[in-house]
């Protein structure tokens, strides 16, 4: 019995010893079929991972290099409005300078049209004066032996002669105009007496003509007798 308990024994020990073999190689197997399947995922995934790396490193590198062709964008943009601005402060300035030259030239018409019309009006006085003065001359030439004649320089030349009774033909002269303020200029007196600038002076005040001549006339007679 006691051999019969052993057996028993030492039977149920080595199938409990089977079993546990059997169990422990199929656990190992499943743990080894796992790891590897854990390897291959691993992988699997660090592989789709490296490429998921690169093509964020490509994106970052797109989105810098978009980044920075904005800059330049940007900096160009700016510096082409800092020369529209430019331009456009010289078109100003040069458009401020047209209309101040516009604007002179204008003045400078006005200024000629005004020294233009002031002169053809002093031109035409002048003549009417000179007219006025011929008018009053021709008067006197048969009485006086006057003779006038006009010579350079818009000048009359006034000629006397039957003043000196033993040389009737004698001629006695001096010449007139008119100044640019329109007063009587006498000049060229021949023969000179000293009272001329007397008479000029009178003449330009009272502006009676005919006395002027009548004391030239005498003026002369008083040479000829003196």
């Amino acid at each position: 019995m006691v051999e019969d308990g052993l057996a028993l024994f030492d039977k149920s020990i080595n199938e409990f010893w089977n079993k546990f073999k059997s169990t422990v190689s199929d656990t190992s197997c499943q743990m080894v079929g796992l790891r590897d399947t854990y390897k291959d995922s691993i992988k699997a995934f660090a592989e789709k991972l490296a490429v998921k790396l690169k093509e964020e490193e490509r994106m970052v590198e797109m989105f810098l290099e978009y980044q920075n062709q904005i800059c330049r964008q940007n900096k160009l943009t700016q510096e082409k409005k800092e020369n529209v601005l430019k331009l456009i402060a010289e078109v100003k300035d040069k458009k401020q300078d047209l209309d101040a030259l516009t604007a002179d030239i204008q003045d400078l018409k006005e200024e000629y049209a005004r020294k233009r019309e002031t002169i053809s009006t002093a031109n035409k006085a002048k003549e009417e004066r000179l007219k006025r003065l011929q008018k009053s001359a021709d008067l006197y030439t048969g009485r006086l032996g006057l003779e006038i004649q006009k010579i350079y320089g818009d000048k009359l030349q006034f000629l006397f002669t039957n003043i000196d009774p033993k040389h009737p033909e004698s001629l006695f002269m001096f010449s007139l105009s008119l100044n640019e303020a329109r007063d009587y200029e006498v000049s060229d007196s021949a023969p000179h007496f000293e009272c001329l600038a007397e008479f000029q002076e009178n003449v330009r005040k009272t502006n009676n003509f005919s006395a002027f001549l009548a004391n030239v006339w005498k003026a002369f007679t008083a040479i000829v007798y003196n």
